[in-house]
Order: structure tokens, then sequence, then C-alpha cells
């Protein structure tokens, strides 16, 4: 599963690429506007809150933080990210997700997970087809100068 879910590897935040910008590229991959973003991480806001609620442990120490909407420590700040909110407050999320919900699901709810996940991937990506974002602006070489 670590390959179909864009916030499950370790890897790149070892060597120096963050979840965020992972999660970013992503959702630039895909094309989606800023709205199907928020719902991409709506989906698995909503499937997390139902997971920690469920498990008693989880929601004596996690249920707290789903208080609010959205998400985790960077919810309400988009940074420098210009444009990548979402893909800062699913990151946070993505970290519950791989850490404690993703090692407590047996595999068939990992299967039923993944194909879960996969048609809500096609279904943003039929809709963004239909609507697509403007292109990215050329910002040229130097771009972080």
């Amino acid at each position: 599963m670590a390959g179909h879910l864009p916030f499950v590897a370790r890897r790149g935040v070892r060597y120096g690429l963050a979840p965020r910008m992972t999660i970013g590229a992503f959702f630039e991959r895909h094309r989606w506007s800023e709205a199907l973003q928020e719902r991409y991480y709506r989906w698995w806001y909503d499937w997390a809150k139902e997971r920690v609620m469920e498990d008693p442990d989880l929601r004596a120490a996690k249920g707290v933080d789903f208080a609010s909407y959205p998400y985790g420590q960077h919810a309400r700040h988009s940074f420098h990210l210009q444009g990548k909110h979402w893909a800062e407050a699913m990151a946070d999320l993505g970290d519950l997700i791989r850490d404690l919900i993703l090692p407590r699901l047996d595999e068939a709810q990992r299967k039923a997970l993944e194909e879960a996940h996969e048609r809500l991937v096609r279904e943003l990506d039929e809709e963004a087809r239909s609507n697509p974002p403007p292109p990215a602006p050329e910002v040229g070489r130097f771009r972080h100068m």
C-alpha cells in the first residue's frame, strides 16, 4: 500500500523531501484545484476521525485533536507554501494515519481502503478534467533565488 498513498513514505523525510512537498506534487500531478484538494483531505479526515473515535486508545490519545477542522498543528497556516495549504494539512493528518491507524488494519481492511482511495482519486481526476486549474506560471530557472 505504501506506493499508493502520497503520505505513507518515510524515505523522503529522511532525505530532505518534506511530506508536504510529496503531497503537493501528488496534487499537482493530478491537476486538482484547491477545492478538489480539500475534498481529498476531507475524505481522509472523515475516515481517520471515524477510526480514531472507534478505538478507545486512539480516542483517548487523539480524539481531542479532531475537535476542530482541519486536523494538525499546521492546519490553519499556509506559511510560505503559496497555495499548498491542503498539502500541509494532509501531511499532519497523514502522519497520524501512517503511524497510528494503518498498523491497526488487517489485510482485508487495507485492501478495502486501497480500493476506496483509488475510486476517490478517479472521481476527483474526472472532475479535474472537466474543470482544469489554470496552468502554473513560468518562474524561470532560478526560482528559489
